[in-house]
């Protein structure tokens, strides 16, 4: 959501953009704090928590909340879906800019169906990222078995 509230872009807000927008991994928090303390070695970490939550409430990034202890923040503001790893909590991308997906043409269908006018929506997928898959760490089952509770 947008916030109609005016911000100043600071030079502190502009490198933690930057360094959000500099990376496809869904950073948490803390990996932002770690990048912008090679550009700023004295800036706090409340300082990073305060420009992240303007900077998601202005509409310059998006927060992503993995249902993992710490939220994650993804520099890519376009409509798009994301996968999370149930076991290691990776965030991933999912690219439907095909035109055969039907992932595409979700909200108008749902506007057909529904009548409703649709402002936005949020889709997330979860599952096994490859790397814990080929290492064996976890299977699907025990993972839906836990979030099921």
């Amino acid at each position: 959501m947008v916030s109609n509230q005016k911000y100043r872009m600071t030079n502190q807000r502009q490198i933690i953009l930057e360094e959000v927008k500099k990376v496809h991994s869904h950073p948490t928090a803390d990996e932002v704090y770690e990048r912008v303390r090679k550009k700023i070695p004295r800036i706090s970490m409340g300082t990073v928590y305060r420009n992240l939550d303007v900077l998601s409430k202005t509409g310059h990034i998006r927060k992503i909340d993995p249902g993992y202890p710490q939220m994650r923040f993804d520099g890519n503001t376009h409509d798009h879906y994301h996968i999370t790893c149930m076991n290691c909590g990776r965030i991933d991308d999912v690219l439907v800019d095909q035109p055969d997906h039907n992932l595409n043409d979700l909200a108008k269908s749902l506007v057909k169906l529904t009548e409703y006018s649709i402002a936005g929506h949020n889709l997330e997928f979860f599952g096994l990222c490859p790397t814990c898959m080929k290492q064996g760490k976890s299977s699907l089952g025990e993972k839906l078995r836990e979030v099921k509770g």
